[in-house]
């Protein structure tokens, strides 16, 4: 990864919460190499980061991705959390916020991810929103996702990411998708038709000024999980989360888990394949950001 960065090959950043919190064992394992295969398909270095005994990891080795995904008490770290765990030697997989920060400071201008974090539905009383946006806010690279996670409020989580200046475009598309499906029913104003695009804007928004561009890549309408089958699931993962009483940042991983068991695996098929499509796009990104002159 080293060698990678100091010689200016594109490399892109990956996340370890997914491994760790977002997919069930042994899937998680097998996924792990998909996606770094598949940035690699794109034409660049694949990054997976996380925290182990204290230490930001970019780029993991083959054991330590065993480690990652197999360990249960894996700590979920945001930014806040780096501290403690570099402090107390603590080891844990990082979120899209963290993960952020951390490729930033490596250098790496490339991303993906599966879907954001967001402004939770009933946030006007619980206040709950998560630190990705802020992050995001913060940190100059470009970010391949499907959207936010379905069980967000993607309308507010819209106009947050606006107030925050963060730039949103939308792969071929200008409407704001809605992970495991195509359309979230939320408009888009600016849209890419390629990779190269999308590099340009990277690097434009890193002239202007410090923060992220968000490239939402949906899935093709064929290869979405069922409507009927999405609204189902997710009223019923919501209420499940409710009635256990749980809340902040354990929302996320509970009904993720809820969601491919209520689904039949269903979501995990579609989970798997649409992280698969951003680590693609962001490697063709990242290769065409390297090519640009300067």
């Amino acid at each position: 990864m080293a060698d990678a960065l100091a010689s200016g090959a594109p490399v892109v950043a990956l996340e370890s919460t997914l491994l760790a919190h977002g997919l069930p064992r042994p899937d998680n394992r097998a996924a792990a190499d998909e996606v770094e295969d598949a940035v690699r398909a794109g034409g660049a270095v694949p990054a997976t980061i996380a925290v182990l005994d204290g230490v930001p990891h970019v780029g993991l080795t083959p054991a330590q991705v065993d480690r990652v995904c197999a360990d249960p008490d894996l700590a979920k770290l945001g930014i806040r959390d780096l501290p403690v765990a570099a402090a107390l030697r603590l080891s844990g997989a990082t979120t899209v916020s963290s993960t952020a920060l951390l490729a930033e400071r490596a250098g790496i201008r490339l991303f993906a991810t599966g879907g954001l974090g967001g402004v939770h539905r009933q946030s006007v009383d619980t206040f709950d929103e998560s630190a990705d946006l802020t992050a995001l806010s913060r940190t100059s690279l470009a970010v391949v996702c499907a959207g936010v996670k379905s069980i967000l409020d993607v309308p507010a989580t819209l106009e947050r990411l606006e107030s925050l200046s963060v730039t949103v475009i939308g792969y071929r598309t200008r409407t704001f998708p809605g992970f495991y499906v195509a359309d979230s029913g939320s408009p888009l104003d600016w849209s890419v038709e390629d990779a190269e695009q999308a590099a340009a804007v990277l690097a434009a928004r890193r002239a202007l000024a410090p923060g992220a561009v968000v490239v939402a890549n949906p899935l093709p309408v064929d290869q979405q999980l069922d409507a009927d089958l999405h609204d189902r699931v997710i009223a019923d993962a919501l209420a499940a989360a409710d009635a256990a009483g749980v809340r902040g940042k354990d929302v996320t991983p509970f009904v993720l888990d809820h969601l491919h068991r209520a689904s039949e695996g269903a979501t995990l098929e579609v989970n798997v394949r649409l992280v698969l499509r951003n680590a693609e796009l962001a490697g063709r990104i990242a290769a065409a950001l390297a090519a640009l002159p300067g």
